[in-house]
């Protein structure tokens, strides 16, 4: 009996054996279907990506796997594909791809191709980032020795908008914006820049420049040289017999402004022309296609004003345009009767080509200004010279009656003086000794005095810094010695709007 139980305990065992056995095996053959994710897209770029593809079920394995992209969704393998060839070692696997184009979208999905064909993971999309732009620098012309012109051209953004746009320039090589730099717009396409305050005979650098998001770009550089600055033009014209050789009446600009600037007297309004040298030969300025526009062709209209008077001509050849502001003269300031409150009156003298005031001053400061108003307005330049741009009020240091003058006649030169007058010579008891002339109200200088034979002339403040000499009918700056024949009491009198004199 015990003999039987045992041998039936060792075939239950058995039995049982063979069936764990069998079940064991039919587990193992049970497969997965294969199945992929895309899980994720890093280190997006403007020209690459990298796609992250995770295995979630092998099933039978895959003979290749990687990541297709294209820019339209539900990419496949038969569009673009990136295959990942590096050694498995864990279920996730990260593919770079690259080529691509900058600010564009794309679509991406994982992908698998094992015996029962291919399957895809989720698709992911992902933009790339936006490049600089694209911009090229224009020829540059010097239009004169202080400005220049020329441009550029954005040709493509660079998938962000941009935001600014124009030309940088140096004297030294490879300029950026943090040199000089000109600010024309926005956007893609063609844009001019004109450049000024340049200086003369020099050598600039120019390039183009775009900002977008990303940066600043730059274009080509280019370079081009100025020509002497400084400029000077002559009027010639019906008011003084059409003679360029004769003109002298002139018009500058200087190093910090390129507009020609200066004062002219005209007796009518008939016609007129400005002049690059004392001849026809050119290049001249007339009237353009309108009124205000200059224009150098040979058959160009005269110009003209509206109505006689003195004007101040403002002539700007990069832009072949013109003004003329018809002005008169006054004194203002603490130390004028009027105050700062109102102007007084100056004189044009066409012999001196000078505006005159013969007015009383107090110890205290004045200015000159035209028209009445402060549009127009000089003060001290130092050592006697005017000058604009708020320029510190003129000091009269001494209270007395003077003969206030400014002379504009000479472009970037103009001058003013306050003068109180005399005669000295041998025949007013020798050339150091002055005889002082009283003022009167309209611009004349009067003294009666014994005068011997002899020589005499004008001058200024007892000093020969200013003098007149010159014929009854003309005197003139530094002119000669004035004669007396016979000895004996005169009456002289100075006339400085007319440039004259009389001995009585």
């Amino acid at each position: 009996m015990k003999k039987i139980t045992i041998n039936r305990i060792i075939i239950f065992l058995a039995t049982a054996a063979f069936f764990l056995a069998a079940c064991t095996k039919e587990e193992s053959d049970v497969k997965l279907d294969p199945k992929l994710s895309t899980s994720q897209q890093l280190n997006i770029m403007s020209d690459s990506a990298t796609i992250v593809g995770f295995v979630v079920a092998a099933g039978d394995g895959f003979t290749e796997k990687g990541v297709c992209y294209n820019t339209e969704t539900n990419p496949t393998v038969d569009n673009n594909k990136v295959v990942f060839t590096k050694k498995v070692t864990t279920a996730t696997f990260a593919v770079k791809v690259g080529g691509l184009a900058y600010a564009t979208t794309y679509y991406a999905r994982a992908y698998a191709i094992g015996p029962k064909g291919t399957i895809y993971g989720e698709e992911v999309t992902f933009t790339t980032l936006p490049v600089l732009p694209t911009v090229t620098t224009g020829t540059f012309t010097a239009t004169t020795g202080t400005t220049a012109t020329g441009g550029g051209n954005v040709t493509i953004d660079g998938g962000a908008a941009v935001t600014a746009r124009g030309v940088c320039y140096s004297t030294k090589h490879n300029p950026t914006v943090n040199d000089s730099k000109t600010s024309d717009g926005a956007g893609i396409g063609e844009f001019t820049s004109s450049l000024s305050k340049l200086k003369g005979l020099t050598t600039y650098y120019v390039r183009a420049y775009a900002v977008n998001t990303v940066g600043t770009a730059y274009g080509p550089e280019v370079s081009f040289t100025t020509p002497e600055s400084i400029v000077t033009l002559y009027a010639a014209g019906d008011f003084q017999g059409w003679n360029p050789s004769a003109a002298k009446d002139s018009f500058m600009n200087n190093a910090e402004n390129p507009v020609l600037q200066g004062y002219l007297y005209l007796p009518n309004t008939n016609g007129f022309k400005f002049v690059s040298q004392k001849n026809w030969d050119g290049p001249n300025y007339g009237l353009g296609a309108s009124a205000g526009k200059l224009s150098s062709a040979g058959d160009a209209g005269n110009l003209s004003v509206p109505a006689a008077g003195y004007y101040l001509f403002s002539l700007d050849l990069a832009n072949m345009t013109y003004t003329a502001t018809k002005t008169t003269w006054g004194v203002i300031g603490a130390a004028t009767a009027g105050g700062w409150d109102s102007d007084q009156s100056m004189t044009y003298s066409t012999s001196f080509k000078s505006w005159f005031a013969t007015i009383p001053l107090a110890a205290d400061e004045l200015k000159f200004r035209a028209n009445g108003a402060w549009d127009i307005n000089y003060g001290d330049g130092g050592s006697g010279k005017l000058s604009s741009n708020n320029a510190p009020n003129i000091k009269c240091s001494k209270a007395g009656t003077y003969s206030v003058m400014i002379d504009l006649s000479s472009p970037l030169n103009y001058k003013y003086t306050l003068t109180q007058w005399s005669i000295t010579g041998d025949a007013a008891g020798g050339w150091g000794n002055d005889i002082d002339l009283v003022p009167n109200a309209n611009n004349t200088w009067t003294v009666t005095a014994n005068l011997t034979a002899g020589e005499f002339k004008f001058r200024a403040n007892h000093d020969w810094a200013i003098n007149l000499g010159g014929t009854p009918g003309s005197l003139s700056w530094g002119g000669g010695n004035i004669k007396i024949d016979t000895a004996g009491s005169y009456t002289i009198t100075l006339d400085l709007v007319n440039g004259t004199y009389t001995l009585q």
